[in-house]
């Protein structure tokens, strides 16, 4: 055989013979380092987008509470009575009457309570009367010929620090508020309580002839958590209070002041950390409460609500 065919033959049989070891090695090495960059490029994604969910879910938790906190703050103070009210029979004397209700629908005496102030008539007869009796769901004692509702001076129960110090009052992280506070009718007791051992923050709510409320701490789950938030201690609510040096049921809050410092629910996959923001609502106003203040800076006092007994005993 020729040394041609030889070399021809030769190099076929090295072409049918493959790759080496060593070219293997290599050709893996360099899939291994590219499948590597590739992974890495995935977990880094995976890890961002983790974040970025865990932002997104405190951002809509913690835009929802404090949609919420502001509706109600802002409807706080407002007074419950019925539209559709009228007279069962005329009053035909002078003094203390009972009179019987008339309503167009429920129970008329739903939201009235003892004490009440209510402005009664028109023109030269208008008068102011306190309520002294709610003997059933249709029958009052007074005289009365057209209800003019106007609102709670302490619709925003005051603080209890000095100088307001109002019994059993509002705290830097438990805002008491009570009122009509939906607009139907019915006259409710809230409690926003920002737990900062916990962590969290409650809102309690129930109707204000209650009696009993659930615990404000939410340990039998009565309360309902809306949102988490970071445990550092700080103060959540803050108060404006006129006028000036003011005591007690004297107090108008016309300004509440919502700092919340929230945090995610899920530690951040990149820090092992939650993440946390801090959001604040600056002056929200109840607007029925100002309107309040702003009579009696008028020494139309008489036109100020006061605070039924059954709200008082929720207090505590």
């Amino acid at each position: 055989m020729s040394r041609a065919n030889q070399t021809v033959q030769w190099a076929r049989a090295r072409t049918m013979a493959g790759f080496s070891l060593l070219e293997m090695l290599v050709a893996l090495v360099i899939l291994l380092a590219v499948t590597a960059v590739v992974m890495s490029g995935i977990v880094q994604m995976s890890m961002a987008e983790g974040s970025i969910a865990n932002r997104t879910q405190m951002h809509a938790s913690a835009r929802s509470a404090t949609e919420l906190l502001q509706q109600e703050v802002g409807q706080a103070g407002r007074v419950a009575l019925p539209e559709a009210v009228a007279l069962g029979a005329a009053v035909s004397a002078i003094g203390s009457q009972t009179v019987t209700l008339s309503s167009a629908s429920g129970s008329p005496t739903s939201a009235m309570f003892v004490g009440e102030q209510l402005l009664v008539d028109v023109g030269g007869n208008q008068e102011t009367v306190a309520i002294t009796t709610v003997n059933s769901s249709t029958q009052i004692t007074g005289q009365f010929a057209k209800v003019h509702p106007v609102g709670f001076g302490t619709g925003i129960v005051p603080p209890a620090a000095a100088p307001y110090s109002m019994t059993n009052g509002s705290t830097p992280n438990v805002l008491k508020m009570y009122g009509d506070i939906n607009s139907d009718g019915n006259m409710l007791y809230i409690e926003y309580s920002c737990d900062t051992t916990r962590g969290n923050l409650y809102r309690n709510v129930m109707s204000f002839t209650a009696g009993t409320k659930p615990s404000i701490a939410g340990a039998a789950g009565d309360s309902l958590i809306l949102l988490p938030i970071a445990a550092d201690g700080s103060a959540c609510f803050t108060y404006q209070t006129l006028p000036s040096g003011c005591v007690g049921s004297a107090c108008y809050v016309v300004d509440v002041a919502v700092t919340l410092t929230v945090q995610t629910a899920m530690k951040d996959p990149q820090t092992g950390l939650y993440q946390t923001e801090t959001k604040a609502l600056l002056n929200v106003s109840p607007r029925n409460v100002f309107e309040v203040w702003q009579l009696a800076s008028a020494s139309i006092t008489t036109r100020t609500q006061p605070m039924p007994a059954t709200v008082t005993a929720l207090l505590p």
